[in-house]
């Protein structure tokens, strides 16, 4: 009887543990959304806003759809990419690799957070993921330092593509402070994901 006592003691402490989690970080998104909630316009970061003068073609594309309709395939592709960029790329920080602060690149052989976003973004696109569901995100990990991923924009939810995470997780199983995102309808423009 103990150890069924103990047993199920871990199991809700597990629970507990797994509901610790994005929604702790994230006070202002709804805790039944599935999708992200956005609070409007905000500055767009100044190392997307870099890229985007060097590269403008790549920049200057539609956002095409906002979201896509989550089939086995299209997961397919998404953990296949997830799995690719995240083994091929080695971690590296801007200030390693370009002696900058912050630059957005599609990595070679290393890369920094941001740049792991970019090529899975490339890949899916290539793929046939509209660029208005593969939205470029930026927050804050579990340790405060500034991150970035991948969010697809899915019927069943935003799932994120991370390079530290092995897994697709839906965001809200995420540990990230989530500050802003590229908006669904224009890549250009950002959205906050925190209320002012």
């Amino acid at each position: 009887m103990k150890r069924i006592l103990l047993g199920a003691m871990a199991l809700v402490m597990s629970c507990a543990y797994a509901n610790a989690n994005a929604l702790h970080l994230n006070p202002t998104q709804p805790e039944s959304g599935w999708n992200m909630r956005t609070f409007g316009r905000t500055t767009i970061p100044i190392g997307y806003f870099e890229y985007c003068q060097r590269y403008q073609d790549r920049c200057e594309r539609p956002a095409e759809s906002s979201m896509v309709e989550l089939s086995r395939e299209r997961w397919k592709l998404m953990l296949e990419t997830n799995n690719k960029v995240n083994t091929q790329v080695m971690p590296l920080t801007d200030r390693e690799i370009f002696g900058v602060e912050e630059m957005w690149e599609y990595p070679d052989v290393v890369g920094d957070c941001e740049d792991y976003a970019l090529m899975k973004r490339k890949m899916l696109n290539e793929m046939g993921f509209p660029l208005g569901a593969l939205l470029m995100t930026v927050g804050r990990d579990a340790d405060g330092g500034g991150h970035a991923v991948l969010t697809v924009v899915t019927d069943l939810g935003d799932f994120v593509l991370d390079n530290v995470e092995k897994r697709i997780l839906l965001w809200k199983d995420t540990e990230i402070y989530y500050l802003k995102r590229q908006a669904q309808e224009d890549p250009n423009r950002w959205v906050s994901l925190t209320a002012r």
